[in-house]
């Protein structure tokens, strides 16, 4: 719970209960490289006896983004999931049928990405690439 109370003084955010439980729960869940919805977490703490009510629960999520804590992402017609913000920068696949995320990394993908954005005339400065697979 230390880690976690000096977690959120560093970004500036007052330690309560509901925010420790939250963080623990989104921390728990990267050993599993799973993307959890505020539904998700709502339905973990009420299972562990943990009353805190959904609207708290986004609203934490949604000072956790804005501090820098987590990151929120949207996969297709899916609800919002948040991960904890590693900044190592990652791309995500979705499987269609299962709904399963899989994080990976490619350098060859990331530089040709950097490339095509200098030969635009840009310089990129962030980007989300989700593919949408299906098992074979």
């Amino acid at each position: 719970m230390a880690n976690e109370s000096q977690e959120l003084r560093d970004v500036g955010l007052k330690v309560t209960l509901p925010r420790i439980r939250i963080l623990q729960i989104l921390e728990s869940s990267e050993r599993d490289s799973h993307h959890l919805s505020a539904e998700d977490i709502y339905k973990i703490m009420h299972h562990s006896g943990d009353d805190t009510g959904l609207a708290t629960i986004y609203r934490v999520l949604t000072q956790f983004e804005a501090a820098g804590l987590v990151v929120r992402h949207q996969f297709a017609n899916q609800r919002s999931v948040f991960e904890i913000a590693k900044g190592d920068h990652h791309d995500h696949m979705v499987c269609q049928d299962s709904g399963e995320i899989i994080e990976f990394s490619d350098p060859m993908i990331e530089r040709r990405q950097r490339e095509i954005a200098e030969e635009h005339g840009y310089e990129l400065i962030d980007h989300s690439l989700i593919l949408h697979v299906r098992a074979k």
